[in-house]
């Protein structure tokens, strides 16, 4: 029962992460979960509370998605996907936290010193990043790092950040929800966990949305990243 209702305070936090910066469920969720129910448990419970969050995010932003913005990006991260569901599956799960942590600690320490990224004009970029976005989607379920790195150098507005991304992780999500299905990994304990995560969602993206005008997004955000460092240093001490 404890558990149960760690899983729901865990997607509450990761709810409201998404809707106050556009980002940052699955890297919140996957800091917190693996050491509580094992990479292999939370990986496919995962993608369902990022998914289930990401749909109702594109809803609210899905006139600022700009497809021609985002075509290249998709179809690359496509492909990466099943690179990573079947790199989760190769690797030991102790290197596969270890990896997960030097993820987590490589993009908190970057983002939180928000670094002037160039416009990235080149059109190899796009296929580049959202390869890697994949794979690490597929593996990880983080595929963020990449994607938001890739929207912050195409100086794309917040609502535009927001509906495009969504809908990047959306496609990423359903991918990779298929492979965890194909290989069962949804067993009862993982459908018990996403019944209890389910009002922490719904509760955590309500707060954001209602908080974005109010609360300084900028603030929050060093907030997470802080704490997302914390976590992977903690994923690598084992």
């Amino acid at each position: 029962m404890e558990q149960a209702w760690i899983v729901t305070l865990v997607a509450a936090a990761a709810g409201l992460t998404q809707a106050l910066t556009g980002f940052g469920s699955a890297l919140v969720s996957m800091a917190l979960l693996p050491p509580l129910l094992g990479l292999r448990a939370a990986a496919p419970l995962v993608a369902l509370m990022a998914g289930t969050i990401e749909i109702g995010l594109l809803i609210r932003y899905r006139q600022a998605l700009r497809f021609a913005a985002v075509r290249w990006l998709g179809a690359a991260l496509i492909v990466g996907v099943p690179v990573g569901l079947i790199g989760l599956r190769a690797v030991p799960e102790r290197l596969a936290l270890t990896i997960l942590g030097l993820v987590l600690c490589g993009y908190s320490a970057y983002a939180f010193f928000n670094p002037q990224l160039p416009e990235l004009r080149s059109r190899i970029w796009a296929p580049l990043l959202g390869f890697l976005a994949g794979a690490l989607g597929g593996a990880y379920n983080t595929s963020g790092p990449p994607l938001v790195i890739y929207g912050h150098s195409q100086r794309w507005s917040t609502d535009e950040f927001k509906g495009n991304l969504q809908a990047l992780f959306l496609v990423s999500d359903v991918i990779v929800v298929l492979g965890h299905l194909a290989a069962e990994g949804y067993t009862p304990g993982v459908l018990t966990g996403y019944v209890w995560a389910l009002p922490g969602l719904v509760l955590g993206v309500a707060l954001g949305l209602a908080l974005e005008r109010q609360l300084n997004p900028a603030v929050f955000r060093r907030l997470v990243l802080i704490l997302l460092f914390a976590m992977g240093i903690r994923l690598l001490l084992g």
